[in-house]
């Protein structure tokens, strides 16, 4: 544990990795929850549509879509690749899409657990507009649910390998696979890190579960 929580490269890697999933996260939540909201609202036909949509990082390999990102964004107009701030710009954007199954289902199941119609139509009967309505009114109902797909998000974004790795951008997934190709014992040790991070993550999830739940029935 002490030669790898004091080797550079593994202090270098899991700052950008986590720098990446914090990112990913927040672009998720201002695409997805805005999105979902105005289609329980609004367009509930166009449900099945998204959510065909938003399961294909499953159907597609993440090797197919990573060599159509190089092919892309590697000539003109674009170039994002001849540079270490625009790789970074088309990584996270990567990572958004990759992670659209869990946002977006974190999201719908929050959803589907309130009334979103008669929520709205409170809310704009006291004064609110949209903007105020999705972010006082269904945001705290959705707290539980974002947390959950944010966590999800993030250890998606931590563990990603093929994306960063043809990308040559120093995260912590290609940093795990090169030192087990290299060392004995590290690995182990990275393994039961992760293992205690994903814990971690489960039980703060448990937690504010558990919190709100006993909120509503005090409310009740």
């Amino acid at each position: 544990y002490q030669i790898v929580l004091g080797d550079h490269q593994f202090i270098e890697s899991f700052l950008y990795s986590v720098t990446m999933g914090v990112i990913t996260v927040f672009v998720s939540i201002l695409i997805f929850m805005p999105t979902t909201y105005w289609i329980y609202l609004k367009l509930p036909k166009l449900r099945p549509l998204v959510e065909i949509i938003t399961i294909l990082p499953f159907i597609i390999p993440v090797i197919v879509y990573v060599f159509g990102l190089i092919r892309t964004y590697s000539r003109p107009p674009f170039l994002l690749t001849l540079s270490p701030l625009g790789t970074d710009f088309l990584i996270a954007g990567g990572y958004v899409v990759l992670s659209m199954p869990y946002m977006f289902r974190a999201i719908d199941v929050g959803m589907r657990a309130i009334d979103v119609r008669t929520l709205t139509e409170a809310s704009q009967s006291l004064g609110g507009n949209w903007f105020q309505t999705l972010v006082n009114v269904i945001l705290p109902n959705l707290r539980v649910a974002l947390l959950s797909g944010s966590l999800i998000t993030f250890a998606t974004v931590i563990g990603e390998l093929i994306l960063a790795d043809f990308l040559f951008r120093p995260a912590f997934g290609p940093y795990m696979t090169s030192i087990g190709t290299t060392k004995a014992y590290e690995p182990a040790a990275l393994t039961i890190m992760s293992f205690a991070l994903t814990w971690v993550c489960l039980g703060i999830i448990q937690l504010i579960s558990r919190g709100d739940t006993s909120q509503q029935l005090t409310g009740r």
